[in-house]
């Protein structure tokens, strides 16, 4: 007697029994459908994504709201105050668009921006490439290198005033550290924050003192992160260590560099503090900045609609900087692939 082959097969009896019968494999009977319903979920899900929802905006309601109330409201509210003429005790008055046009024929708002862009001149460029010194050069593996890190880094962590009165110490033409040491080695003294063709270059030095810790611990960051293959590779291709950096950590540091040039313009536009602690615009305004007349024409001649509208204006040119660096940087990376 023979045994059926669907025996030694490994399979089902029943399919066994079907395939042999020239039939086909029974229809798998589908199990009990699952607790939470449907795919997507059923109510119960539903309410509990809804009460995990509103839980996670219960802890961060608060906080948005005082964030959009010191941010938005401000910003709307000095939008309309720059259509009007107040002074913070009269009525208002509607003026539309004459505070604007008074900006255009404004001769001391005209020397501010001058100033402005002086600074922005020289402070951009310098604090991009002082940090990207630095970070090179703390970008190693010596002894007390966490330490320097720090020592680079207590600068931008000073406040406004201790910066300005340092500068003041070092910059006074009268009893100033740098003057007494030029009248020993019998050098012509200076006048420093006393002159005007000089106490924007003090300013821009002292920027850079408490401003170049940031660009140096962005570059510091990024070239930790430069893949090793990379350089290994141009060590084996027998490329220098100038050409190395220059040809292939350097392009590897373009996104940074466009976020750093960014973001130090936007400060150097804004520059108020150290101003306002060593020279306060002088001296005969050389170093009076926009954000510097601002203050003063809404907070010391109370024109708080002018004062709005320079400051809408100070936005507009920031913005438009920033929209013009994002397109330059791209178009150049296109170009470059």
């Amino acid at each position: 007697m023979s045994v059926p082959k669907a025996v030694f097969s490994g399979r089902p009896a029943t399919f066994a029994a079907s395939s042999a019968v020239g039939g086909s494999a029974p229809a798998k009977t589908a199990g009990p459908p699952p607790a939470g319903g449907p795919a997507g979920g059923g109510p119960r899900r539903r309410r509990r994504r809804l009460l995990q929802s509103l839980e996670g905006w219960g802890f961060v309601g608060p906080a948005l709201v005082i964030v959009l109330g010191l941010s938005i409201f401000p910003a709307v509210w000095a939008f309309f105050l720059s259509l009007q003429k107040w002074d913070g005790f009269s009525d208002p008055k509607f003026l539309g668009a004459g505070n604007y046009r008074e900006m255009l024929a404004d001769g001391e708002l005209g020397g501010a921006v001058l100033h402005t862009v002086v600074y922005t001149v020289l402070f951009v460029p310098s604090s991009v490439l002082l940090g990207l010194f630095l970070a090179v050069a703390l970008n190693r593996r010596i002894r007390f290198i966490g330490l320097y890190r720090t020592a680079i880094f207590v600068p931008f962590v000073a406040s406004a005033a201790a910066t300005g009165i340092l500068t003041t110490y070092l910059f006074s033409p009268q009893f100033g550290l740098f003057n007494n040491i030029l009248r020993v080695l019998n050098m012509p003294q200076q006048g420093w924050l006393e002159d005007p063709g000089q106490a924007m270059i003090v300013i821009t030095i002292m920027s850079l003192w408490g401003q170049a810790a940031f660009t140096t611990v962005i570059y510091l960051a990024a070239l930790q992160d430069v893949p090793g293959d990379l350089l290994e590779a141009a060590r084996i291709d027998g490329a220098s260590s100038w050409q190395t950096f220059w040809r292939v950590v350097f392009p590897q540091l373009a996104p940074v560099t466009v976020f750093v040039a960014i973001w130090q313009t936007i400060q150097a536009i804004q520059l108020f503090d150290l101003v306002y602690t060593t020279t306060r615009g002088g001296p005969l305004n050389a170093t009076e900045t926009i954000v510097y007349f601002l203050w003063q024409a809404a907070f010391k001649n109370l024109q708080f609609g002018y004062g709005s509208a320079v400051a809408y204006g100070l936005f507009g040119a920031t913005l438009l900087i920033t929209i013009g660096v994002v397109l330059y940087s791209r178009r150049t990376k296109m170009e470059a692939f």
